[in-house]
């Protein structure tokens, strides 16, 4: 039978243990207050954007710009979208398996992969693994800003014109609720046009010409596209470390009373014991 004193040296560890996650819960709520509000103030813009240039893609000749070519895909580049810190229950995990299927299943077709990652977590999964990494960027997941979207989307515009790969695809959570995320695979480059659909196609008219307004457009898209999947994935990960935060304080506090009783299991058995001693030494005397 454990000691009385390590058992209450157990219980003080554990309900520090649970002000620390709620304490971090209560952070992430405020966190993930205002990065749900970024992250719908921008989806509008993302979606009509992205309407403008399916409707402008249609319209024009697919060999009027380079991210419009459609290529065989024989190098494919991936960008990964993580977190830099844990502690967000499966929200990491659950995003790197499912990218490292995706590419597993490329290779299989005979495609050279290459992952370029915006997280300190990509890292951590993706070194142990036989998957060639390319570019890493800390710090753009935890503080969504436009200008580092914009430097990750020159980085690959400048790996396409030079002819690195093929086609690019991101992955990233796409935040649903509070404790959903949604896995989201987008292909940047070229640009889908016909995977977008748009209802205002007829409505549009364009001043200067199409062409035009399609080349200044396509790469602020691609930099957009990169930022909306920042706002989304820092938001869907507040919301999983608010879930996990509140299960583990939860979880603190069920074996802190279990741990209790169990302390007081042990103390009331010292008790008897030392009461047995007493009455079976009084009985001797006697």
């Amino acid at each position: 039978m454990a000691n009385l004193r390590d058992i209450r040296r157990r219980i003080k560890s554990v309900r520090n243990t649970a002000q620390i996650t709620k304490a971090m819960k209560m952070v992430s709520a405020a966190k993930l207050r205002r990065a749900e509000e970024a992250m719908m103030r921008s989806r509008p813009y993302s979606t009509i954007l992205e309407s403008v240039i399916a409707s402008l893609a249609k319209r024009v000749k697919k060999e009027s710009h380079p991210l419009l070519c459609e290529k065989e895909e024989k190098r494919i580049k991936i960008l990964v979208v993580t977190a830099d810190r844990g502690l967000c229950g499966a929200f990491n995990t659950n995003l790197l398996r499912s990218a490292l299927k995706f590419i597993k299943q490329k290779e299989n077709e005979g495609k050279k992969i290459v992952v370029d990652l915006l997280g300190k977590k990509g890292k951590d999964f993706f070194k142990r693994r036989e998957v060639e990494i390319g570019n890493l960027w800390i710090g753009a997941s935890s503080k969504p800003e436009y200008k580092k979207a914009k430097e990750v989307a020159e980085y690959e515009l400048k790996q396409f014109y030079n002819n690195e790969f093929d086609s690019l695809y991101i992955v990233y959570n796409e935040f649903n609720t509070l404790i959903s995320q949604k896995i989201t695979y987008k292909k940047l480059i070229p640009v889908p046009s016909a995977e977008v659909e748009t209802s205002f196609e007829e409505r549009y008219i364009f001043e200067p010409s199409a062409e035009k307004i399609l080349n200044t457009l396509l790469e602020k898209e691609l930099s957009f596209i990169i930022f909306q999947a920042l706002l989304e994935s820092y938001a869907s990960e507040q919301g999983a470390r608010m879930a996990a935060m509140e299960n583990a304080t939860k979880s603190a506090k069920e074996m802190i009373d279990k741990l209790t009783l169990y302390a007081n299991r042990v103390r009331q058995a010292g008790i008897t014991k030392e009461l047995i001693e007493i009455v079976s030494g009084a009985q001797a005397l006697s």
